[in-house]
This record gives structure tokens, sequence and C-alpha cells, in this order.
């Protein structure tokens, strides 16, 4: 339950019979999520491009270097039920702050461990970076709490978007970033780790600016305003297709996370492979990273427009398409390395709006950051295991043979939509 004074009680109180400052309150809070974004997006990017290769390097070896994604995906796992309890107890801004500052930390600890050379501390810190990219993802969320069911894929959009400055920032500055850090005596491969403290910023803005918090004056409103209960026996089918939402909401964004994160962890290995330098990774990174996030506004309104089975279904198939043409391009193409990795990332948003709006829709302030949480849960923990498998399949087959599988996984959002249609009369 969350906390609050009695000062804080009567303050809240005032946006009961306040439309207008609700409004105001919930365009507020896009701003504030959305420039905390920018700084989380530019510490979610490091990982994502250099993870693979810091564990490469260090170990020796391909077989590992799909563990770095693992691990910080995992560390996000576990982060994200500890972000989504302590928001639903406190607040998005206690919550949201605590999970960036954490993931900042584990940055630095991955910085000294590339200094030092030691993979015990780069792995242990990794899991603690996990907690920036977990909270960088729900961070969506906040954006949601006090908008209406014609609004929610469209806000959760806008603060995606603006992940996109700081995302595609990051592996475009790669080769800066990696110059910079031999000049301060860190090894090249650790930089953008330094730009991933910029998790730290994002967690600044939000315990600053995020006032007040709008999940506690969503749960104000709902609790003075509550629903009117004559719904009588119907309350029980409402229930069943609430769970029915959550799940079909989950399912989507945990199989397009196993196939986004599994392709994505091997390409800066693959390309590394096929002679292309740091800065092609980055640039391909790049792309992938703008395609994930940069088509959020359109997706948004097409998910609230369209609905968000359909939005899932094109998700399928997008990641299909990127599958074959990851698995079948020429290794030294570049052109068709960025197509089928933007592919990739335009197939991952289309799944997780559609997917989170489903969860939004299907769930109730009283528990919707604890739900919440668990969903991004298994999101993690679907991305820990698409990344260490990615590793160990391409050791032990190739490149083509895991892009080809992980295009043809995309294919099962398919029946859970028709799952999901099947519930209703």
């Amino acid at each position: 339950m969350l906390k609050t004074t009695d000062v804080q009680t009567a303050s809240l109180q005032s946006y009961i019979s306040s439309p207008e400052k609700q409004k105001a309150l919930y365009k507020r809070t896009l701003f504030v999520v959305s420039i905390s974004q920018i700084f989380g997006g530019a510490g979610l990017a490091a990982g994502v491009t250099v993870g693979a290769l810091i564990a490469q390097q260090m170990l020796g070896t391909d077989a590992f270097a799909g563990l770095p994604s693992a691990l910080f995906t995992l560390g996000s796992a576990g982060s994200a039920l500890f972000v989504g309890r302590l928001s639903q107890r406190y607040g998005r801004r206690t919550g949201l702050s605590a999970g960036f500052v954490i993931g900042g930390l584990g940055a630095i600890g991955v910085i000294i461990a590339a200094i030092i050379n030691s993979i015990f501390l780069l792995f242990t810190s990794l899991l603690i970076y996990g907690a920036g990219t977990a909270t960088n993802l729900q961070a969506r969320y906040a954006g949601t709490d006090l908008a209406n069911n014609k609004q929610r894929a469209t806000a959760v959009s806008i603060t995606m978007v603006f992940t996109t400055f700081g995302a595609v920032a990051g592996p475009s500055l790669v080769n800066v970033m990696g110059n910079f850090a031999l000049s301060i005596g860190v090894p090249s491969l650790a930089g953008p780790f330094i730009l991933a403290a910029a998790y730290i910023l994002a967690g600044v803005v939000l315990f600053i600016m995020l006032r007040p918090d709008p999940l506690v004056i969503a749960r104000t409103i709902e609790a003075t305003n509550p629903e009117p209960s004559d719904k009588g026996h119907l309350e029980t089918t409402e229930h069943t297709e609430n769970k029915r939402g959550i799940i079909v909401g989950a399912a989507i964004m945990v199989l397009t996370q196993i196939v986004m994160v599994a392709i994505m962890t091997m390409t800066p290995v693959h390309m590394s492979h096929h002679g292309h330098g740091l800065g092609a990774v980055g640039l391909v990174i790049g792309f992938h990273i703008g395609a994930m996030y940069l088509p959020s506004l359109v997706t948004g309104v097409l998910v609230d427009k369209l609905g968000r089975t359909a939005m899932a279904i094109a998700s399928g198939t997008t990641l299909l398409l990127a599958g074959l043409m990851a698995a079948f391009a020429p290794g030294d193409s570049m052109v068709l390395l960025v197509i089928a990795l933007s592919l990739l990332g335009l197939g991952w948003n289309f799944g997780l709006i559609s997917g989170t709006a489903l969860i939004v829709d299907s769930t109730e302030t009283a528990t919707r950051a604890k739900t919440q949480g668990t969903v991004d849960v298994l999101i993690a923990l679907s991305g820990a295991a698409g990344g260490a498998l990615s590793g160990m399949i391409v050791a032990g087959s190739s490149f083509l043979a895991l892009s080809f599988t992980g295009g043809i996984l995309a294919l099962l959002l398919i029946p859970v939509v028709v799952w999901s249609r099947g519930g209703k009369k």
C-alpha cells in the first residue's frame, strides 16, 4: 500500500475533483519521464553494444559471449520485481529513482572490472547494471497511470520515443567513448559504460521532478471514485478476462524479447568475424535501437486505433522477416545487416507496446505496479535465456541457425493472439 503523510493526503485530494489538474499532471508526468528516458536510453545502449565483445575479449571464446546479455537481463529480472513492489508501496518516483541509481552503480563496476581485468567483478557488476535496464523498461508504465484506455498505448510510445535520443547516441559514440577511455587509462571497450553512468542522472531527474507521484494520484482517484458495482454475476467473468489479458500481454512481450535479445546479442560477434570494426558495430546497433524506440509514437497510435491483437500479429510477422534476413544476409553486407536489425527492433517495438497496453488494460491501480513488475521479471528472464543460449547456438552451429530459429519462434505470437480472441464473446 502506498504510504502518504497527512500533508500529502491533503494535496492529493485536490486532484480528485479537478479533471484539469489531472490532465495537467498527466502531461507533466509524460514530460518528466521522457526526460529521464533520454539518460536511461544512453545507459541501456552501452551493454547492448559492447557487452558481448568485452566477454569475448576477457574469456577468449565466443561460447560465452552471450553471458553479459544474460547477466544484465537476469539482473533486470530481480530488479523488475524490486522496482515494481517498491513503486506499488511508495510510488513511481521512489521505485524508478532507486532502480536507475543502482543500475548506474553497476555500470561503474563494469568499468572497474575492465581496468583490473576481473571476470568475477564484471559478471557481478553486469547483474547490478541490469537494474537500470529493468527500470528503463518499467518507466514506460508511469505515463499510463493517469491515461484513459484510449491514451495508454500512446502514453507508452511517447516515453519510448524519448528513449531513442539516448539509445541511438550511445552506440554512435562508442569510438569517441573508447578513445576517451584510453586517454584516462581505461580499456576502450569499457568506454561506453562511462556513458552508462547516465542511469544515475535519470534517477536524479525522476526523484526531483516526479512530484506529485502519478501512481499515488491514480490510486487516490480510484479509491475515492470507485466503479459502480452493479455488474452482479459479470464480475467473475471480467476477472477471468483480466487474467487472460495479463497472460496474453505477458506472452507477447516474452516471445518478442527472446527473439530480439538472442539475435541482437550475437550480431556484434558475427560482425567482428566478418571484419567489421567497432564503429560499424555501433552503427548497426544504433539503427537497431533506433528502430526499437523511434517508431513508438506511430506504433502507440496504431495500437490504440487498430487494436492490441492486430499489432501483436504485426510484431510476429516483422520478427520473422528480421530473422530470415539476418540468417541469409552476407556477413560483409552492412546494408542488409542494418535492415535486418532495424526490422528486429521494429518487431520488438510492436510487441512491447501492444503487450504493455494489454497489461495496463487488465489491471487496477491497487495491484498494477506489482503486476507490471512481475511481468517484467518474466520478460527479463526470457531475455536472459535468449542471451545465454544465443552464444551456445552460434558456437555449436551458426549465426544463420540462430537467426532462422528466432524468426520461426516469433510465429508463435499468432496462436497466442488467436487464443486471446477465443475468450471474446
